[in-house]
C-alpha cells in the first residue's frame, strides 16, 4: 500500500509557479480523442470607463456575468433520474422524481426548505438508497455499478465533513489516490487545482483553518480531481460571500465549456437565472416545473414563478393580533 504524505513541510505536496494552470484543468476535463474547445468566456473585456465611474467600481463587489445561459448548446443525456421515490418510514419525502442532465449543460434544482433536493441528490449520487426508481450516468447504473459509475461523478454534498486536519494539498492529494490515480498525477493535478482555485498560498495551511469560501472551494476542488464529466453539487454557494460566489461560477462555467456537465441545488433565483440553462422546482417532494429557464419562468421572473408553484394557494394571514401600530 501506497504511503501517503505526513503533515510536515518534507512531504508537502509542492505547487508549481505556472501560468498554465486552466490549461492543465483543461486535459484533464477533455475526453480521449476529442479536441479541447476554446472558451469565448476568456475573451479580454473592454475596459475603458470614465474615471470617476472607474473609480466607483473599484470599490464594488463583482457580480457573475449573464452567460446567455438560455443560449447554451447542450448534448445527448449525460444523467437520467428515473422515477426516484424516498420514503422515512410512513413519510415520503420524493415522489418518482423524473429529470435529465445533458452535455454541456447546468441544470439548477430549486425548492422551499425540506422540498426534497438534498434526498433527490444523494439518491443521485449514491449517498442513499431510493425506495424505488434508478439513476444512470453515461449508461451506467449508479446503483447496480456504484465504482463504474462514480468514475463519472464528482460529488460536493451537503453539509460537507472532510478530512480538515490534512492541509490542501494533501487533501487534494489523498482524494485522488483514493479515486485511483497514480501517485505522480495526484500531486499534478493537486497543483493545478490550487491554482486554478486560488488556494496555492494556502496550500500548506489545514482545512480546519479555512474560511466558509475557501472550505466550498477545496471541497469543489476536491471534487474534479478525478476528471469527472458530472458535476453533481447540494448547495454550492450557501454561506459564502459575493466574490468567492463569482469566482466559483466561473469555474463552473469553465467546467461545462468543456464539456462538463453540473446539477447543483440553490436558494439563489438570481445565481440560477445568471449561470443555468435548466432549472428544476421540486416541492415537498414533488417535480412541479422543469425545462429551460425561460420555459420554466414564462413571462415572469424565476423568483415569482417560483413563488407561485411553493406558496400555490395559500390563504395571506395577517399579523392583526400583534396589535402594532407606527402610526
Amino acid at each position: 500500500m501506497n504511503e501517503l504524505p505526513r503533515n510536515d513541510a518534507s512531504n508537502r505536496v509542492s505547487t508549481p509557479k505556472t501560468d498554465g494552470a486552466h490549461e492543465a484543468l483543461a486535459r484533464m476535463m477533455e475526453p480521449a480523442g476529442e479536441p479541447q474547445r476554446a472558451a469565448e468566456s476568456n475573451k479580454p473585456r473592454n475596459t475603458r470607463l470614465g474615471a470617476a465611474t472607474a473609480a466607483g467600481m473599484s470599490t464594488m463587489t463583482p457580480l457573475t456575468p449573464l452567460t446567455g445561459a438560455s443560449d447554451r448548446k447542450v448534448g445527448e443525456v449525460v444523467m437520467s433520474l428515473n422515477n426516484l421515490t424516498k420514503r422515512f418510514g410512513q413519510v415520503e419525502a420524493v415522489t418518482e422524481v423524473n429529470l435529465e442532465l445533458r452535455q454541456g449543460s447546468i441544470l439548477g434544482v430549486v425548492g422551499p426548505n425540506g422540498a426534497g433536493k438534498t434526498t433527490t441528490l444523494s439518491m443521485a449520487t449514491g449517498l442513499l438508497r431510493p425506495t424505488s426508481g434508478n439513476v444512470e450516468v453515461h449508461g451506467v447504473d449508479v446503483w447496480q455499478q456504484p465504482a463504474e459509475a462514480h468514475r463519472h461523478i464528482g460529488v460536493l454534498p451537503d453539509r460537507l465533513r472532510t478530512f480538515e486536519q490534512l492541509t490542501a494539498s494533501q487533501l487534494l492529494y489523498y482524494t485522488g489516490v483514493i479515486r485511483g490515480l497514480e501517485r505522480e498525477e495526484a500531486e499534478q493535478r493537486a497543483a493545478s487545482l490550487l491554482t486554478v482555485f486560488g488556494l496555492e498560498t494556502s496550500a500548506d495551511r489545514i482545512v480546519a483553518d479555512f474560511s466558509a469560501g475557501m472550505a466550498k472551494k477545496i471541497s469543489l476542488a476536491s471534487a474534479l480531481v478525478h476528471a469527472p464529466r458530472v458535476l453533481v453539487l447540494d448547495e454550492p454557494f450557501e454561506a459564502i460571500d459575493p466574490v468567492s460566489a463569482s469566482e466559483l461560477s466561473h469555474i463552473l462555467l469553465d467546467v461545462v465549456e468543456r464539456g462538463g456537465s453540473v446539477i447543483l441545488s440553490s436558494h439563489s433565483m438570481d445565481l440560477v437565472q445568471r449561470i443555468c440553462d435548466r432549472v428544476a422546482v421540486i416541492v415537498a417532494g414533488e417535480l412541479l416545473a422543469s425545462g429551460t429557464v425561460d420555459e420554466v419562468r414564462g413571462d415572469v421572473t424565476l423568483e415569482e414563478r417560483f413563488r407561485d408553484l411553493a406558496q400555490g394557494t395559500r390563504q395571506e394571514e395577517g399579523l392583526d393580533w400583534l396589535d402594532i401600530s407606527f402610526h
